[in-house]
């Protein structure tokens, strides 16, 4: 079993401060993350937090799945391990960045 959780439904003007605040309640948060969309920085409604022991992992989930935080409802899980994925084709034009590539 893991001490990281996923957070789901996290509201888009909460910080990753705010969050660390929130599950600290739980016990010692070792990292937060809230995913940012890449092109305009925005968070991405969803993140990882690792607490410092199985049993604090399984506490936060217990205090806060299902329940209402900055005005939305969470959903906390355990964090399934990343899937390996396949390189990106980017659409046949190599690494020339695009139209025109500088050639």
């Amino acid at each position: 079993m893991s001490n990281k959780l996923y957070i789901g439904g996290i509201p888009y003007r909460t910080t990753e401060e705010a969050l660390r605040a929130a599950f600290a309640e739980c016990g010692t948060v070792a990292s937060v993350a809230i995913i940012t969309d890449r092109m305009t920085g925005r968070s991405r409604g969803f993140g990882f937090v690792e607490m410092s022991s199985e049993a604090e992992a399984q506490a936060a989930i217990d205090r806060w799945n299902d329940k209402e935080f900055e005005g939305r409802t969470l959903s906390v899980s355990m964090a399934r391990p990343q899937e390996k994925r396949a390189p990106r084709d980017n659409g046949g034009y190599g690494n020339r960045g695009g139209y025109g590539g500088g050639y």
